[in-house]
């Protein structure tokens, strides 16, 4: 009987709410009726339009720019399904914030992953589903379950069936090179290094390259692109030793001044990303491909939801 009364239902916040509907229509569901509005001091209110007691609660909304906003609503929204009897709710967060600060780099520095999965916990979350995150050890800073899902395999399959031919899998910094080895063993390709050092943040300098990139074509991979200088320098510096073409992957599309002129004037052949963040027109480049998540975060609410094993999915 308690299975037969069990009730799912998704939201979103206004972060990323096309994708929230993909979602949807991948489970066969209406999106959740909500808004969120603005009073005149900009504070947020949020109005939950339907009865979500005893249901399980989904929202989707990624942390992207501007993220303080971004997460204000998603804590709102998490409070007012707790206030409303919601059984379980689970905040869908493609795109997690503050995720390259998880650790002290200097003296009387805040770890702010830490802090955010703190008040994401203390705003009612039972558990988490995000993307890709930054550094795997965040998943650690939370007291709820965490299933942080990967769009490795979405990128892999894709240029699987372009049959790019004498390709190098190149990791942008050293920090890189386990998800640029995955990558290369799906794709049977070789691996290179790019080693780079940081000056300053979102500053990168190309110091080395480790690896033959020759004639081949390279495929840059990295978790996200944030102003660009990474992977344009790194294709800059894979042209000139002698690469025949560079694609560039990524799972978040942060995309912050001055990426989308950055890379629009880059050698770059393609930028493949996915829709964890939603681009609005201006952040388009004629070299942009983008690959849905929609079907993976989907599959994996219809699995938390029927308390079926997700470890597939990382698969």
């Amino acid at each position: 009987m308690r299975e037969a009364s069990k009730r799912l239902k998704v939201f979103s916040g206004n972060a990323n709410k096309e994708l929230a509907l993909d979602i949807c229509r991948y489970l066969g569901l209406e999106l959740g009726i909500s808004e969120l509005s603005r009073f005149k001091d900009s504070e947020i209110r949020c109005r939950i339009g339907e009865t979500v007691r005893g249901a399980e609660v989904f929202i989707v909304q990624p942390l992207n720019n501007p993220s303080a906003e971004h997460i204000m609503e998603l804590v709102i929204m998490i409070d007012a399904m707790k206030r409303a009897s919601a059984k379980v709710v689970c905040p869908v967060i493609p795109y997690y914030a503050y995720a390259r600060q998880d650790r002290k780099n200097q003296p009387r520095d805040p770890i702010s992953a830490k802090l955010l999965a703190n008040i994401l916990t203390a705003a009612g979350a039972d558990r988490v589903v995000t993307l890709d995150l930054h550094a795997g050890q965040i998943q650690g800073f939370f007291d709820i379950p965490v299933d942080n899902l990967r769009g490795m395999p979405i990128i892999a399959e894709y240029l699987v069936k372009k049959k790019l031919q004498d390709i190098v899998v190149v990791s942008p910094d050293v920090g890189g090179v386990v998800r640029s080895r995955e990558l290369a063993d799906r794709l049977h390709a070789q691996l290179a290094i790019v080693d780079k050092r940081r000056p300053a943040p979102n500053k990168a300098e190309v110091m080395n390259l480790i690896g033959d990139v020759e004639g081949k074509t390279a495929v840059l991979i990295d978790d996200m692109i944030d102003t660009g200088g990474t992977i344009v320098n790194a294709a800059n510096a894979l042209i000139e030793r002698g690469a025949k073409e560079v694609y560039a992957c990524c799972t978040h599309a942060v995309f912050s001044d001055p990426a989308v002129e950055f890379m629009e004037a880059s050698p770059l052949k393609e930028v493949i990303v996915t829709d964890s963040i939603h681009l609005p027109p201006e952040k388009g480049i004629s070299k942009l491909k983008v690959l849905s998540v929609a079907p993976l975060l989907a599959e994996a609410i219809r699995r938390i939801f029927e308390e079926r094993p997700v470890s597939m999915l990382f698969d």
